[in-house]
């Protein structure tokens, strides 16, 4: 179940494929249910079909929902983790958040998807809702800069700026920040750039900026990056689809 899980993972650009490693992972999972890898990578499909093939909003948000208690689960079941968490005399809560501030770099893959599926859950939520998840969002993210900036082409830098744009009362100026950080680390990572456009230009209301950013990601060759082409062709899909509502945005 594994192998075939992972072997339609690597096609995840074919939607049935990624469908049948969501079927084959979960299956494999629910057999090795503390299995960390597993989890992780669980959580990883979850967050791709939500974000590139599911469309019902109703349905995305479950799965980022999902996505975010997998990992959520995975660091909290972790051994170096239990460990801090026994040691703690904080109240629940408190504790757990104390134990991902300090938490080892082997879970850093946990905690960048915990964060990535829950802030994308929050999107759509009540602004309030948002602001009662800005603590944890940030300490799992920040925990994970500290360790691995780098991690999924600096998508901590990725997050920081996507995160900054959604948060009332944060200058824009800190999203603008990471966001260049992002893309100066790794230009050839077209979701840097996206994301760029999506969050950034659109908050400011740069309208040619946005155009512009978003077209250059479709005239892209992803073929320049072989290992990274699967990212990048779902970036350009979801380039076109920032591009179609456009004039939506921009009213």
């Amino acid at each position: 179940m594994i192998k075939r899980g992972k072997l339609f993972w690597e096609q995840r650009t074919n939607d049935e494929a990624l469908k049948k490693a969501d079927h084959f992972i979960s299956l494999a999972k629910n057999k090795r249910p503390i299995d960390f890898e597993l989890s992780i990578l669980l959580s990883k499909i979850k967050y791709n079909i939500a974000k590139n093939i599911e469309m019902d909003p109703r349905l995305k948000d479950s799965l980022f929902l999902e996505g975010a208690k997998i990992s959520r689960q995975a660091i909290l079941n972790h051994n170096k983790v239990k460990i801090l968490l026994d040691k703690s005399t904080l109240d629940s809560s408190s504790k757990i958040l104390a134990s991902i501030a300090n938490a080892p770099k082997e879970v850093v893959p946990g905690l960048f998807w915990w964060a990535e599926n829950l802030s994308h859950y929050l999107i759509e939520q009540p602004v309030i809702k948002r602001l009662n998840h800005r603590e944890l969002l940030e300490v799992l993210m920040n925990r994970v800069l500290a360790l691995d900036p780098g991690y999924n082409y600096s998508g901590p830098y990725r997050f920081f700026g996507s995160l900054y744009t959604k948060i009332p009362g944060v200058e824009l100026g800190q999203a603008d920040t990471y966001f260049k950080q992002s893309i100066d680390s790794h230009p050839e990572y077209l979701f840097n750039w996206v994301s760029y456009a999506e969050f950034y230009h659109q908050k400011k209301g740069n309208r040619e900026q946005y155009n512009k950013i978003l077209k250059e990601v479709l005239n892209s060759d992803i073929n320049q990056f072989p290992e990274i082409m699967n990212d990048n062709y779902f970036s350009k899909i979801y380039a076109q689809r920032l591009l179609e509502k456009e004039s939506l945005l921009f009213e």
